[in-house]
């Protein structure tokens, strides 16, 4: 058994997105209040000598940051007040808005902005790079952020959790050990925060070993494609929110599209696909560039250039499938606890505001030195007792009600919205999105659809781009001689069931082309060819395969995408 380092700290926030450094920023803000109370004569005694620690798994912070994005500031003003004196890159303050209806050539404006995605006073940015300036703050506050180490492996004593193993560095592609071979270490902490954005590796494991979804509705997701552009100058201002519902999506596929403004001629667009859909090779990559080559984006876009590619999945399962969120030793935030207002397109603030909140638990427990489930669970009363539950709350039912199509959904999201979220039932039901999927023949009457048929389109290499080259603009490489991270269960059903059935659509919800079949020349037979090193890290595969076979796990630390301004 491998000798590991054992490394104690008190607070452990395991990921370096905007949910746990929030938080991590909070605390420490608390601590340094406290402290100074009473060496001023106030009531207690000092918290001397608290560790707090973030661990992060991408090269540096933000590199593995990505939204949008549009943020409202609540929460912001509520951690960081002065926060445009302190230099936030906010991109800018939006003033200008609209939403359209896309049909194949044209456009349909709507006449007033729906009170959802009214975004005036709200900011757009780039949400790497607001990630990195926030972590530049957690650091001044004396917190201890660990990039390039990624979490692996809950460590319990008994049923409680009591931190983080890291994973190994230097394991080659059979599982040996290199020259370079480096043990990961175990964190022990009297307190660790998951907050590992959509789909986390580490939540997901301890949902499952706890139940703490039952009763719920299954998590349910979209998955983003972006890139971000420079444009001839004065075409879009920064802060310009441009939403789009309709074109090139079919009307029973929830998602949308989306271009904001940004500083130095540059304009961030991407299209969001509910990945409920049924067709099996439907290709969100595909779809995007297909949204591109409407009239309309295709003007904006006009002698420009991309400057980065990225994708992401966001949780859209709202208020009843928020999981239990805390347990003995644990909590868990943002993304990784299915906070996210898709019908509003925002999750920053939802996710700084649940760290902040998890901080103020964690605080009073630091003061009570109890670190039981009953003290913790402060946290969750904490987070239905605020404005995040009553926005979640008024939406609970947006995502179900598209079940349906677009047309019956717009319809019945207008009367959620004015009656508050009632819609005949208090509770719309879901299923788990790989359910959705429908076999090739049932979608497409035949098992040998035509590319035209598919909407397959050719990419010109200066409006479009195949999945390579959006791979090669999002900064992604992963040191190769090592185990895959992506582990596919049971090869055999890729070469029977799922070709027959569903003809392997991981090829086509791919957005870095990971997946491949080819034909092996002497046997005829298919192959999986698995292309990790291209992973952008967006965990569409573990949560679209139609057999659940496919589990996404973290790489070796420090590999994954370079974003900088997404």
């Amino acid at each position: 058994m491998e000798e590991r380092d054992i490394m104690e700290v008190d607070v452990l926030f395991v990921g370096g997105g905007v949910a746990c450094l929030s938080g991590a920023l909070h605390l420490a803000n608390l601590i340094k209040r406290h402290n100074e109370k009473v060496g001023q004569g106030g009531d207690g005694k000092k918290l001397d000598e608290i560790m707090i620690a973030i661990l992060e798994k991408s090269a540096f912070v933000g590199s593995h940051s990505i939204s949008g994005a549009v943020m409202d500031p609540i929460a912001l003003k509520e951690l960081v007040p002065d926060f445009l004196e302190k230099g936030a890159p906010v991109e800018g303050e939006i003033k200008k808005e609209e939403v359209c209806l896309l049909t194949r050539n044209g456009r349909i404006k709507s006449p007033i902005t729906p009170p959802p995605l009214n975004n005036h006073g709200n900011y757009v940015v780039s949400l790497s790079k607001f990630t990195e300036w926030l972590g530049k703050l957690v650091e001044e506050s004396g917190v201890d952020i660990f990039p390039g180490f990624a979490g692996t492996e809950v460590l319990y004593d008994g049923n409680r959790v009591i931190g983080v193993r890291t994973g190994d560095k230097g394991i080659d592609e059979e599982g040996s050990k290199k020259s370079n071979f480096e043990p990961g270490i175990d964190l022990h902490a009297k307190v660790s925060v998951f907050g590992e954005g959509t789909r986390g590796s580490l939540a997901k494991t301890l949902i499952e070993k706890f139940k703490l979804d039952e009763g719920k509705n299954p998590q349910g997701y979209v998955v983003g494609v972006k890139e971000v552009w420079e444009i001839p100058e004065g075409r879009i201002e920064p802060g310009h929110v441009i939403h789009t519902m309709g074109y090139p999506l079919k009307s029973n596929t929830y998602g949308g599209g989306f271009i904001y403004g940004m500083k130095n001629n540059m304009v961030s667009l991407g299209l969001m696909t509910g990945l409920d859909y049924e067709d099996p090779l439907l290709d969100p990559h595909r779809e995007f560039q297909k949204f591109k080559l409407h009239p309309f984006i295709a003007d904006i876009l006009k002698d420009g250039k991309m400057t980065q590619y990225g994708a992401k999945t966001a949780p859209v399962g709202w208020y009843f499938s928020i999981p239990a969120l805390t347990v003995e030793g644990g909590l868990i935030v943002g993304d990784s606890a299915s906070l996210f207002i898709s019908q509003k397109i925002k999750g920053i603030h939802v996710a700084m505001k649940s760290g902040m909140l998890a901080a103020e638990a964690i605080f009073q427990s630091l003061l009570k030195d109890d670190f039981s489930h009953a003290s913790l669970e402060t946290y969750q009363k904490a987070l239905y007792d605020s404005y995040i539950s009553k926005e979640l709350y008024k939406v609970r039912n947006f995502h179900q009600a598209f079940q349906k199509g677009l047309w019956i959904a717009l319809i019945k999201a207008g009367f959620q919205y004015i009656l508050g979220g009632r819609i005949l039932k208090g509770r719309l039901p879901t299923k788990p999105d790989f359910v959705h999927l429908k076999k090739v023949v049932d979608v497409y009457g035949t098992d040998s659809p035509t590319d035209e048929q598919k909407g397959v389109i050719k990419f010109d290499g200066k409006q479009t781009f195949d999945k390579e080259t959006d791979v090669y603009y999002s900064g992604t490489t992963h040191e190769e001689k090592q185990p895959a991270h992506l582990k596919i269960l049971d090869l055999d059903i890729c070469y029977t069931k799922c070709t027959e059935e569903y003809q392997n659509p991981c090829v086509s919800f791919c957005p870095a082309n990971v997946y491949e079949m080819e034909i092996d020349e002497e046997t005829g037979k298919r192959i999986m060819k698995l292309n990790f090193s291209n992973c952008v890290h967006c965990k569409t595969c573990d949560v679209k395969d139609p057999y659940e076979n496919i589990t996404w796990m973290p790489p070796e630390g420090g590999g994954g995408p370079k974003y900088t301004v997404m």
